[in-house]
């Protein structure tokens, strides 16, 4: 084990929540209520800033969105791949439940519960977004949070920081087949190329800069890194939060017109929360992993990369469509469902460790 990598898994572990990502949610919801406000108040601004388009891309969003992401990839230490092998059944566990299960458990909760039960409440229009939306949303675990729902549970920090960096990796260059397979398999069209443009601008793009930034910080030492990320790591949420501002004052009269659609929505990913954490909890115990990796395994299983997804769904479908209001719905709910999650999982902590003594 690199050094550097010890000393990113232990900083990994001690790092607190902070307040803004402790109180997520309720920024989130004020964000709904003044992006709804300012969008009926003052429509035009908001119409000129949706016009700032380059080949489909909206540069105001494109910019918010890196600057959302990068600081989040610069904690990423790729070092940690070959740490890899110290958990080869946890990592497993993870990679089946991210990659073989989660996509398709929504693709499926959507079609149950968007396109038959709840397709009477919705907008008819909107139906196609609305999966699509949630199965971006699957499509990508989680890659900052993670070190702070594992720091709870007390998780592994090496663990943790493997299986990021690890999950990180494949995004590259599973994200864009799975989603486009996904919404194939949905009757959704999607243009291949502005999958793959997303994909290169919010995935590839922000991860080289990123790791550029990082070898460059750490060049000037620990202390000066730690830092830096002190500085720039509110800069994620302050712009997801104006990121939201703006969808929701283009989504406000869709909201205002059908407020139950935000609940509706929270229902497919609150049940693949619960699945998927449980499911990579459970495996864990059976192939006889530790607490301490079996946590941040279910945990990653969990969670989603949801400024990607937003990103993403953004770029395909646009600002007032349904597939960027449900992928900020798993933005609204992730702090208080996750939190519940990690208190599960430390509760059963008995029962999980008479299966490692038996």
């Amino acid at each position: 084990m690199s050094a550097q990598c010890e000393v990113t898994a232990k900083a990994a572990a001690g790092a607190p929540m902070n307040f803004f990502e402790r109180w997520l949610t309720l920024w989130v919801f004020i964000c709904i209520v003044v992006g709804i406000g300012l969008g009926q108040w003052f429509p035009a601004p908001f119409q000129a800033l949706g016009r700032m388009e380059v080949a489909n891309v909206n540069l105001p969003v494109g910019l918010l969105i890196w600057i959302m992401i990068i600081p989040m990839l610069i904690k990423v230490d790729f070092g940690a791949l070959a740490e890899v092998k110290t958990h080869v059944k946890g990592i497993g566990v993870t990679l089946i439940v991210n990659w073989l299960v989660k996509p398709f458990s929504m693709a499926l909760l959507a079609w149950i519960f968007i396109r038959h039960l709840f397709a009477p409440y919705l907008p008819a229009d909107q139906i196609d977004s609305y999966i699509a939306g949630l199965i971006l949303l699957a499509a990508a675990p989680c890659t900052a949070m993670v070190f702070v729902w594992s720091r709870l549970t007390n998780g592994d920090p090496l663990f943790t920081l493997s299986q990021v960096a690890l999950n990180d990796t494949i995004m590259i260059f599973a994200f864009a087949p799975i989603v486009g397979v996904l919404l194939g398999i949905s009757a959704i069209i999607v243009p291949w190329d502005t999958l793959v443009t997303s994909v290169v601008l919010y995935i590839v793009i922000p991860l080289i800069l990123a790791q550029l930034l990082r070898k460059a910080l750490l060049k000037k030492g620990q202390a000066y890194f730690d830092a830096a990320m002190a500085k720039i790591g509110p800069w994620s949420i302050t712009a997801l939060l104006a990121t939201l501002v703006l969808l929701f004052a283009f989504q406000g009269q869709a909201i205002i017109e059908q407020p139950l659609i935000i609940a509706l929505l929270a229902v497919p990913i609150l049940i693949q929360v619960f699945f998927n954490s449980s499911l990579a909890y459970w495996l864990n115990r059976q192939v006889g992993e530790k607490h301490s990796v079996a946590c941040p395994s279910a945990l990653i299983g969990a969670s989603n990369f949801f400024e990607l997804a937003v990103a993403a769904a953004i770029s395909l479908f646009g600002f007032e469509s349904g597939a960027a209001l449900a992928t900020v719905v798993g933005v609204l709910i992730e702090v208080p469902v996750m939190l519940l999650v990690v208190k599960v999982v430390n509760a059963t902590k008995p029962w999980y460790e008479r299966k490692e003594t038996a």
